[in-house]
């Protein structure tokens, strides 16, 4: 469209009229636009602040919580190729299902979680007869099935996020000895760490950080113990208002240099997608180990469920 403002048969006769009409339904158009543009962003910021602190199918924790009174039930079903468990000696590939989190929001800045899984399955591929507790396993077939290990963790918010500075929180947790070395899916050991959270949201990109320690039992012996660095860093794209694009590399550093079996360098990097219809949200992603102890490759896909439970006085 032309629009020269000195043209001066603007206003005179019937091309007058039509200049003018042109120009005005170009504001109008042009106006329509933005506002659609403003009302996505309103509603993105919106939705957000909630869909913050709902994890899967990242494990990298953000600082936000779910909010008093509020409730996050997760569930899903997790595949593992080429998994093993170097204290049994055990290889092959992982069944968990359903792999079960829920959150409870005590307030506004602190939040409990409770993680686990109720079966594991592990078809078995290999053995190693030499593996620290491969004696203790009463396996005789071609696979073995336990529970998974219970995880409970405490996150508090510290700062909210403004526009010149990030999220902070940090979180506690505590990993509950369930599984049994007789059967050789998982380590029965408790485990202690901490971690500081950081995030912040550049434009329509979340970005969050993980850092901090673990103190991992020596699972061969229970004597002893190994100090490991904790760390993670995702993102979340938002694509439009219901989807987002996510990833994110998570794992853990073993401070010695030969490290006790069980408590190694591992890490995981996840790609993936989350839809949300209304207080659900779905998830799916594939992930890909980081070392020669971790799973080759695997899947993951499950949903978050987040209402008001209950009302904090």
């Amino acid at each position: 469209m032309n629009r020269v403002h000195g043209d001066r048969r603007i206003g005179v006769g019937m091309f007058g009229v039509l200049s003018i009409s042109r120009t005005l339904r170009g504001a109008v158009i042009r106006h329509s636009a933005f506002r659609g543009v403003a009302l996505f962003a309103a509603t993105f910021v919106t939705l957000s602040s909630a869909a913050f602190a709902q994890q899967r199918p990242l494990i990298t924790e953000d600082p936000e919580t779910i909010g008093a009174g509020r409730l996050m039930i997760e569930g899903g079903l997790d595949l593992a190729h080429d998994y093993q468990n170097p204290v049994s000696g055990l290889k092959g590939n992982l069944l968990t299902v359903p792999s079960i989190g829920i959150s409870i929001g005590l307030s506004s800045i602190a939040e409990l979680q409770i993680d686990g899984g109720l079966y594991n399955r592990l078809n078995i591929t290999s053995r190693n007869p030499n593996a620290p507790l491969a004696s203790l396993l009463t396996v005789t077939g071609d696979s073995t099935h336990d529970v998974s290990n219970a995880v409970l963790a405490t996150k508090i918010k510290i700062l909210s996020e403004t526009a010149s500075r990030p999220a902070v929180g940090i979180r506690f947790a505590t990993k509950l000895p369930n599984a049994s070395n007789e059967k050789g899916v998982d380590l029965d050991t408790t485990d202690v760490s901490g971690s500081l959270l950081v995030a912040k949201t550049v434009q329509s990109i979340r970005v969050v950080a993980n850092l901090g320690a673990g103190i991992l039992t020596n699972p061969t012996s229970g004597l002893g113990q190994n100090d490991v660095f904790l760390y993670g860093l995702s993102f979340a794209r938002a694509v439009t208002q219901e989807a987002e694009l996510v990833g994110e590399l998570n794992g853990r550093v073993s401070t010695r240099s030969s490290a006790i079996p069980g408590t190694e360098t591992r890490g995981i990097l996840k790609l993936g997608g989350r839809y949300t219809r209304g207080p659900v949200r779905f998830d799916t992603a594939v992930l890909f180990g980081t070392t020669t102890l971790d799973p080759t490759i695997g899947l993951t896909i499950g949903f978050t469920y987040v209402f008001n439970a209950f009302t904090i006085p």
